[in-house]
This record gives structure tokens, sequence and C-alpha cells, in this order.
């Protein structure tokens, strides 16, 4: 009965979680169309040599506090990501609610041919109080 009850449970636990990803992604594909788009491009490429691509790179699939940092403070440097120097400057975007943040992110590292997991507010918190 007991492994009933926590197979029950478990199931439950991943159709409310696969509802709340859902949710992060549809806000996360709105808030990329707002503020993501014109540099990254709408299939997520980016533009070579100025904004780098989204899909299936390092610092998108990789670590999400690197990352969740990168939205937070933006780069005015040349960065080089898996080989490719990208030169454009990208604004913080610090303006934005850990919420968004998360769900822009979520939508990033499952789209473009991505498969990474989501990215909690709460992460996105942690990474902000580090970076003031």
């Amino acid at each position: 009965m007991k492994k009933i009850i926590l197979a029950a449970f478990c199931i439950a636990f991943m159709a409310v979680n696969a509802r709340q990803t859902q949710t992060s992604k549809q806000r996360g594909a709105a808030l990329y169309k707002q503020y993501c788009l014109t540099c990254h491009q709408v299939n997520g490429s980016g533009v070579p040599g100025m904004n780098p691509p989204l899909v299936k790179t390092s610092y998108v699939t990789g670590d999400k506090k690197k990352l969740i940092k990168w939205v937070l403070q933006g780069s005015v440097e040349h960065v080089n990501i898996d080989g490719e120097n990208y030169s454009n400057n990208m604004p913080a975007q610090n303006y934005l609610t850990d919420q968004q943040i998360a769900d822009v992110l979520t939508y990033i590292r499952s789209s473009f041919g991505n498969k990474a997991s989501a990215v909690a507010p709460t992460e996105v918190k942690t990474v902000r109080a580090s970076v003031k």
C-alpha cells in the first residue's frame, strides 16, 4: 500500500512540475521575443561575430549560475564561446524579476535544440544576491 501511495505521489509531483515548466517556457517565449530576439534572432542563431548563438552552446546548456550572472550583469567584453569570438555588448537585464529571468532562461535552455534543465527563480535570487 505504501508503495502505491508513494508512486501516486511521485506521478502527481512530476505532473505538477511538468505543468510549471511548460508555463515557465510559455512566459519565457514572450520575454525572449521582447528582450532577446533582436540580437539572438528568432531561431536563436545569433549573428556571427557579434551576438552569440543560443543553439547548443556550452554557456547556454552548461553552468546555470554563469548564465544567470551574464543576464544580470551583461557583458562589455569580447567573448569566446565554443571557439568563436563575439564582439557585441550585451546590456544587463537586472531590471527583470527573478521569475522573468528564470522563465526566459528556462525557455532558452529547452528551445533551439537545447535539452537543459529549467532555471528556478530561487537560483536567480541566489546569484543576484552574490553579484551586488
